[in-house]
């Protein structure tokens, strides 16, 4: 028989419970959507050559194109992150695939840098809402055991997107058809994701119990349910006057406002060099005379070395705690991506520097994510992250553009000069993350165990 707790609030009841089945499934799901936001946003960077090629697109202008998503990405993180919070995780879910599923197929339909601009910059906007809602899921879901598990290989997910759209790339689409078929294989599969979230995923308890709808407790326990959890009688009276998420406790709280705008600027900063990689790999290693097919493995290979060294940047952590191993990856990032900037004679001599650069920078973006988890208590949790991450994507956009511009001003000739400059932001994010004040932040107060009703 289902034990029933007279009062109890769920999220404790999950945080306090091993996870079952159902719940790493839901986790896998937001893997996945992850690995697919991952996806999208490099899509544009594997068709970059070949519509560069067919529409004589310059590389300034280029940089526009490949900055659109991540443009979109910033406006969806700020549009529909909140709805989120009002509506449910799962629904934005859903929009957010209807919203990059027809952005992807619109964008293969593309006739021009204008049109496909416009379009890269729908999808962004989906991709933004959906990191928002999957992020919050994936800790909603989530034991306090095996939370750090979930969100690492939640983390990981982004760039083995990246890998996995990488191979179809370089072994499939840009071998038998054309740059368009990067985006519309990703409209595709954006579209095969929708029923396994419509059927798969609950919402989460935490939403429910968070905005307490009409019918709230059988929502919540309709939720528990599915992941084989015991039910609730009733949900714990609010607390009043306990501290609320307002966006000024970041700033005003003399405690919290140097940790926020350290964050803020050291992720931003660091996004341009990251960001750079990612873009420009493929371009860049056309340009130095290798196919479409060829140039799109050595953003597979930065990929991969993005995901071994948020793994081995995760068990790192473990020892030698956040900020210590973060500007310690930084520092290598500065000089990878410096080094991938000298250029290479070999294909393989390609795909090493940009694996190497990628091990290092996604590395530290793994430990801005810790940072945050760390650096603000748990009422003002939610609005930090999502102020940093907001400031951390104007880098992200202007990335793209920067180098785009920075080739045009110095010569496509001087690659390891625009390398070096686009280095310097990991550079200054170093000099930031060694002076935050990281502390650890409040612990979520623990949920008084309840007796279940016989």
């Amino acid at each position: 028989m289902t034990a029933i707790y007279a009062v109890r609030d769920p999220r404790g009841i999950i945080e306090q419970s091993p996870m079952g089945l159902r719940q790493w499934i839901v986790v896998g799901l937001m893997i996945a959507l992850n690995a697919l936001d991952g996806f999208d946003v490099l899509s544009s960077a594997f068709a970059a050559p070949g519509l560069a090629k067919e529409w004589g697109v310059p590389r300034e202008a280029l940089g526009v194109v490949l900055s659109a998503e991540l443009v979109g990405m910033g406006f969806g993180s700020m549009l529909l992150g909140g709805l989120a919070d009002k509506f449910g995780r799962k629904p934005l879910m859903l929009v957010c695939l209807v919203d990059m599923a027809l952005g992807m197929f619109m964008a293969h339909n593309a006739h021009g840098v204008g049109d496909l601009t416009a379009w890269r910059f729908v999808t962004g906007i989906g991709i933004g809402g959906m990191l928002a809602a999957t992020n919050a899921v994936t800790a909603e879901v989530s034991s306090t055991a095996g939370r750090s598990l979930a969100m690492s290989l939640y983390v990981v997910g982004y760039p083995l997107g990246g890998v996995i759209g990488g191979y179809a790339a370089q072994t499939w689409l840009l071998v038998d058809y054309d740059w368009r078929a990067v985006f519309l294989f990703g409209a595709v599969v954006t579209a095969l994701l929708m029923p396994l979230v419509l059927w798969l995923v609950p919402e989460t308890p935490a939403f429910f119990a968070a905005t307490r709808p009409a019918g709230a407790i059988q929502k919540i326990n309709r939720s528990l349910t599915a992941f084989g959890l015991p039910l609730i009688g009733g949900l714990p009276e609010r607390t009043a006057g306990a501290p609320k998420p307002r966006f000024t406790d970041i700033l005003s709280n003399p405690k919290l406002r140097p940790v926020t705008l350290l964050l803020a600027f050291a992720y931003l900063f660091h996004t341009i060099t990251f960001y750079f990689v990612l873009k420009w790999a493929v371009k860049i290693v056309a340009d130095a005379g290798f196919t479409q097919p060829q140039a799109a493995s050595t953003l597979t290979f930065a990929n991969v070395g993005g995901v071994i060294g948020g793994l081995l940047f995760g068990l790192a952590m473990k020892r030698w705690h956040i900020k210590a191993p973060t500007i310690t990856v930084l520092l290598l990032g500065i000089v990878a991506v410096t080094w991938f900037g000298m250029g290479h004679d070999t294909l393989w001599g390609w795909r090493f520097a940009a694996g190497l650069a990628m091990f290092c920078t996604n590395a530290a973006i793994v430990g801005f994510y810790a940072a945050l988890a760390l650096g603000f208590p748990a009422y003002a949790r939610a609005t930090g992250t999502g102020f940093v991450l907001g400031i951390g994507r104007a880098g992200a956009a202007g990335s793209p553009i920067l180098a785009g511009f920075l080739f045009k001003a110095l010569g496509n000739d001087h690659l390891a000069l625009v390398a070096s400059i686009m280095a310097m932001g990991s550079a200054v994010a170093l000099v930031l993350v060694a002076m935050l004040p990281l502390r650890d932040g409040d612990e979520l107060e623990p949920v008084p165990a309840c007796r279940p009703l016989d």
